[in-house]
């Protein structure tokens, strides 16, 4: 299927991910709201064209946090200038336990009460308590067929940041 032909997202949250066929291991991935590259390193046989899936795994868990945290701060008045989150995943092999090492940067006149209760509403973030817990996944085969467009549903993640900044 060419790149501009990947099926387009369907309700909810879905992401849609295809193949480029611009380079070997290119994709497209559509949400929503977007559309964006997914590549392996020239090292690894890709073209180094954008984020490989662990980065985006990391990518999720820090921008959940930053967006978690910016909401809560809101919520409460506090003067939080700005926030900055990196993370890093490790895994010694595939049958290993992930970890993601993540740290955050606070900018603003907080106190350590406010610093506390922040890093602490970051482990409320959806993102982490899924990593946190596991998943389950179910997965089907299907036909490949011309998909039609539907009415965008609210997004779950949007609906769980609200519920993990109420704290």
């Amino acid at each position: 299927m060419p790149p501009d032909a990947a099926a387009p997202p369907g309700p909810g949250d879905r992401v849609v991910v295809a193949e480029t066929h611009l380079g070997r291991l290119q994709l497209l991935a559509r949400a929503p709201d977007a559309a964006f590259i997914v590549d392996e390193p020239v090292s690894a046989g890709g073209l180094g064209t954008g984020p490989n899936p662990y980065d985006l795994m990391a990518a999720a868990l820090a921008s959940c946090t930053v967006l978690t945290l910016r909401l809560y701060a809101e919520r409460k008045g506090w003067p939080l200038r700005h926030v900055e989150v990196s993370v890093r995943h490790h895994r010694a092999s595939l049958t290993a336990r992930d970890l993601f090492e993540r740290r955050i940067e606070l900018d603003g006149d907080l106190d350590g009460d406010q610093r506390a209760r922040l890093l602490a509403i970051a482990e409320k973030c959806p993102v982490h308590q899924t990593l946190d817990r596991g998943s389950d996944v179910t997965t089907t085969l299907a036909a490949m067929v011309d998909p039609t467009p539907s009415a965008a549903e609210p997004s779950e993640h949007a609906r769980d940041m609200a519920q993990a900044t109420d704290a």
